[in-house]
């Protein structure tokens, strides 16, 4: 194992959407924007900051118009947002996201509970987004959601991940983020996901989304970093979970994450100091514990 360390990688923030979006406290536009504003002067380059969803659904991302509008764009940073139809594709272009993202699923009862269509409906579905973002230069992210395993259905067979994702990257995404979506993944079985999938799909295209349910996240992303991954989502303090998934707590802390990859001499270009702080403030805000085990560690010192 680490035969060959990368001198840096990318940090994909999540927090201000993935996260926040399955907190119970719902924040302020101008707390969000606050919180944007901070994580941007981290020096973290690719921040999700929004979705434009149906509302009904997801309550939280409703003024994700106003938060992007809001926010203090740094010249070298990409604020992207979540769109899974034209409509929101469309606000999100009102809003001047940079970069858009749609969201398939490796497993049918999931892709069911969450959007309501199959898996192949759901891909139908994004067909126009992705038409209109290439229209207008626009980078379209791909997530795949269960792709170790499903709240309903268990254990998801690789095949039927690397299906979707092939199928992404064929539709025009750029990039595919595997997600473990409830955290159940263990480093043997990343290990044969990606293995599978980079049989098919370039290793530079793969992004992976650990959730820490069971606390495999950081080993999870030791693995995929040992295999060739370069691409890291996280989310500061550990926010987030998943409303589908009883008991899924939140994403890989991006604390914890850089922390780990900044101790074995890997660059993420991240003030790591200036990270616990917002990881503390927005802690705060939300009033919750931090999830961050390096944000906990340092501020007790």
């Amino acid at each position: 194992m680490f035969d060959s360390l990368p001198r840096e990688v990318q940090v994909v923030e999540v927090g201000p959407r993935d996260g926040l979006q399955n907190e119970k406290k719902n924040l302020s536009v101008n707390d969000k924007i606050e919180l944007i504003d901070a994580l941007s002067k981290t020096g973290l380059k690719r921040i999700e900051a929004g979705s434009f969803v149906s509302p009904r659904w997801v309550p939280q991302m409703a003024n994700s118009d106003e938060v992007l509008k809001g926010i203090d764009r740094a010249p070298d940073s990409t604020y992207s947002a979540l769109t899974p139809n034209l409509k929101g594709f469309e606000l999100a272009m009102a809003a001047n996201a940079q970069e858009v993202a749609v969201f398939g699923a490796a497993s049918e009862s999931f892709s069911q509970k969450n959007i309501n269509c199959s898996i192949d409906e759901s891909l139908e579905r994004f067909t126009p987004v992705l038409e209109a973002a290439k229209r207008k230069g626009i980078p379209v992210r791909g997530y795949v959601s269960c792709v170790l395993g499903c709240p309903y259905e268990g254990e998801i067979n690789v095949a039927d991940v690397v299906k979707v994702s092939e199928t992404l990257l064929n539709m025009g995404c750029y990039e595919i983020s595997l997600g473990d979506t409830i955290g159940v993944g263990t480093p043997l079985r990343t290990k044969h996901l990606l293995e599978a999938c980079f049989a098919s799909i370039p290793k530079d295209k793969v992004a992976v989304h650990f959730h820490d349910t069971y606390g495999q996240a950081l080993a999870n992303a030791l693995t995929a970093l040992d295999m060739g991954v370069r691409i890291f989502d996280s989310s500061v303090a550990g926010l987030g979970g998943c409303p589908y998934a009883n008991g899924a707590s939140g994403n890989v802390a991006s604390e914890d994450l850089i922390y780990m990859l900044h101790n074995m001499g890997i660059d993420t270009g991240v003030d790591l100091n200036a990270l616990l702080k917002v990881g503390q403030d927005i802690s705060a805000k939300l009033t919750r514990s931090n999830g961050a085990k390096v944000g906990m560690a340092l501020a007790s010192q």
